[in-house]
């Protein structure tokens, strides 16, 4: 998510302290790319927040968020503006009716195992999303046949005003890997979500069995953002990408990986530009065997070179 908060204040107001200036953000992504944030913030409270978003619209800064880094491919030529990591902000409450809440910056992973550990059915499907709740929101993450919407009860925001709101499913207009969160500049602060008690046992087996399917099907050996494309139902873009003959293709340094053809691998100090002219790539061949155009889920930050069709405008959050 990207906004700009207007402002007449001057653009020498000194930034607060938990804002750096030109941080790489290669570490904060899971594609181990990408060059400098402007400006950089890593809050580890709600005021660091609000202070870093004040401080942006004092001075007329973009602001943008990532969380975990996961779907995600930052431009080498760095980021202009404020780039604010969520990941610090991942306090979580558990309630006694199955209901928990969690804040934006916390693992989906890391909740999915615990909402296990409690007895609690309904996120085993999430124990494979590299992700955060913020992302999880914003993008509708899901899998085997499951998604964030099923689940979510709220969830806050900051406004453009960066007035806090709570929003509930039916305001957010879900579809498959799809909100209204995408088009607006909100920012998601946090989220809660209803969840069945059950059986510990068998529910902490089925997310160990999504778990153990997750790794052996998909590359985890090298870096990569997780799936690149959204599935064309009722196609599978990995099945599409492999029947083009691209497994084991490579541009540069980034290759599409030979275990999963809807990986992309870092496979050997890959720019981010390889990378990107990859998935433009792929996307060309698919459509020109199959005329389909697969839609990227990799989030885009900074400016590319155009290197054929690769329609990322429309990408989703990390």
């Amino acid at each position: 998510m990207s906004t700009s908060l207007s402002s007449s204040h001057s653009s020498t107001v000194l930034p607060p302290a938990c804002v750096q200036s030109h941080v790489s953000l290669a570490s904060y992504t899971t594609f181990r790319v990408g060059g400098a944030a402007e400006w950089f913030c890593l809050p580890e409270s709600a005021d660091d927040l609000q202070m870093a978003l004040q401080w942006a619209a004092d001075v007329g800064l973009a602001t943008q968020f990532i969380g975990l880094g996961s779907n995600l491919l930052v431009s080498d030529r760095g980021v202009p503006g404020l780039t604010i990591c969520t990941r610090k902000l991942r306090a979580t409450k558990f309630f006694d009716n199955g209901q928990f809440w969690a804040a934006a910056g916390a693992s989906v992973v890391k909740l999915s195992h615990a909402v296990a550990d409690r007895g609690w059915s309904g996120w085993e499907w999430a124990v494979g999303v590299p992700g955060t709740v913020g992302g999880a929101v914003t993008m509708n993450a899901g899998a085997h046949g499951s998604s964030t919407a099923d689940s979510l009860v709220s969830v806050e925001i900051l406004d453009e005003q960066l007035q806090h709101r709570t929003l509930y499913p039916d305001e957010l207009n879900y579809d498959y890997r799809y909100s209204i969160l995408q088009e607006r500049n909100w920012i998601v602060t946090g989220a809660t979500f209803q969840l069945q008690e059950g059986d510990r046992d068998r529910i902490r087996q089925q997310t160990q069995a999504f778990w153990h399917k997750r790794h052996s099907t998909q590359p985890y050996d090298m870096p990569s953002c997780g799936s690149v494309f959204r599935n064309p139902h009722p196609k599978a873009a990995g099945w599409l990408i492999e029947q083009t003959g691209l497994k084991g293709y490579q541009i540069g340094g980034a290759q599409v990986a030979q275990k999963h053809a809807n990986f992309i691998l870092n496979s050997d100090r890959a720019r981010a530009s390889d990378i990107h002219q990859l998935i433009a790539h792929v996307r060309q061949q698919v459509f020109d065997r199959w005329s389909i155009w697969l839609h990227p889920e990799v989030r885009v930050l900074g400016e590319f070179e155009v290197s054929g069709d690769c329609d990322t405008s429309m990408a989703i959050a990390d």
